[in-house]
């Protein structure tokens, strides 16, 4: 890979995380108005627009609409991703975006396990030790001593890293026969659909102010949703990844702008570890020899 490649990839990646952390900033003020589901669904409603625009753009309706969908996989990952972000939302409730984040960051070692039995890799006795410091991260961050267990709203955003974690497997399981335009397509779908039909009954009003909060939603989101494939299409995975990390310092500077918030040294310490232990684990992908061609 060429160093020019790596770097655009790094600076993709970097755009990335500041777009993200600004629409979950939005979501923040969103699930402080309306029910969770009713977050979800508005946020792929605001995005779909977007989303078929840029298909007819790139002209990849035709991988997006064909006979070979593998429809239950489809179904499946775009439930996994609802129930994600209507968790994550729920947590926001409670919890600042620097505290969801670090707990959100295990979902890299959730899938280093995940792909085990589903994709049939292994996992190397090393990245045990990695795995097993990532986890302990997570209970120094939780704090069981002060009872933080008992969190909902991080018992939330754990389950959704867990909803990320199974969402991204399907991914790479569907990818191998069809095209990230059918991903984002069908997965936008649903959560503007589906979305709207589940949080129905419960509907609130959206308040004329918030016009502008659904406008930041779909721009930061699409943006984000760009820029990260531009990053993974430029770059290594193993060097472009680590710098995902970075959504935690977005995450400092928005609590703190908007809320005056700052998570306390458990919260940092316990980050420190799961991040030291998914760098390490992707590093190590890099180290394997390459077979003999």
């Amino acid at each position: 890979m060429h160093p020019t490649g790596t770097l655009r990839g790094i600076a993709a990646m970097l755009l990335a995380c500041a777009f993200f952390a600004c629409m979950d900033a939005l979501l923040k003020v969103m699930a402080s108005h309306y029910p969770p589901l009713e977050v979800m669904a508005l946020r792929g409603l605001t995005a779909l627009p977007l989303v078929c625009v840029y298909i007819a753009w790139r002209r990849e309706a035709a991988g997006v609409f064909h006979r070979r969908l593998r429809w239950r996989l489809h179904l499946l990952r775009a439930a996994l991703n609802m129930t994600m972000l209507v968790l994550f939302v729920y947590g926001l409730q409670t919890l600042g975006l620097a505290e969801a984040y670090t707990l959100s960051f295990i979902a890299p070692l959730l899938m280093v396990l995940i792909a085990v039995p589903m994709l049939g890799e292994s996992v190397k006795p090393r990245h045990w030790w990695a795995i097993g410091l990532g986890f302990a991260g997570v209970v120094i961050a939780l704090r069981p001593e002060r009872g933080a267990f008992l969190s909902m709203g991080a018992l939330a955003v754990l389950a959704a890293a867990v909803c990320y974690a199974l969402s991204n497997m399907l991914g790479r399981l569907i990818s191998r026969t069809e095209s990230s335009a059918s991903l984002v397509f069908w997965t936008t779908a649903a959560m503007a659909l589906g979305g709207s039909l589940l949080a129905a009954p419960a509907w609130v009003p959206v308040q004329p102010g918030h016009a502008w909060v659904l406008v930041g939603l779909a721009v930061t989101g699409f943006l984000g949703q760009m820029t990260i494939a531009e990053a993974f299409r430029h770059g290594q995975a193993a060097a472009i990844a680590p710098f995902e990390y970075s959504a935690l310092a977005w995450g400092l500077m928005l609590d703190w702008i908007f809320w005056r918030a700052a998570p306390d040294v458990w919260t940092l310490g316990g980050g420190a570890l799961i991040i030291a232990s998914g760098i390490y684990l992707v590093r190590g992908e890099t180290a394997q020899p390459k077979p003999a061609t």
